[in-house]
């Protein structure tokens, strides 16, 4: 079991020192204090990612967009060319 990089016996030492300072009346409600802040962390870190991988599909998007509208641009901006070369001048 290893949990944030800290094994079995590590985390049996930390619970010790913890019963020895907060006592074993206290000790249930800072767990639960300590699992709400660890479920906290980890929704913000999910809703970050979600975030970020939704931000980044829009960017992907927009190239794409950009990408399969630029040979038609520079079409358009031949055919101008094109048609203003072919003109009559005075």
């Amino acid at each position: 079991m290893n949990i944030f990089g800290i094994g079995l016996p590590e985390m049996a030492v930390i619970m010790v020192v913890a019963l020895l300072i907060f006592g074993p009346k206290k000790l249930p409600e800072i767990g639960r204090s300590v699992g709400k802040a660890i479920r906290g962390f980890q929704e913000a870190s999910n809703e970050f990612q979600n975030e970020f991988k939704r931000e980044a599909e829009q960017l992907e998007q927009a190239v794409k967009t950009t990408a399969e509208l630029e040979p038609k641009q520079l079409e358009a901006v031949e055919l101008e060319k094109d048609s203003a070369g072919s003109s009559p001048s005075a």
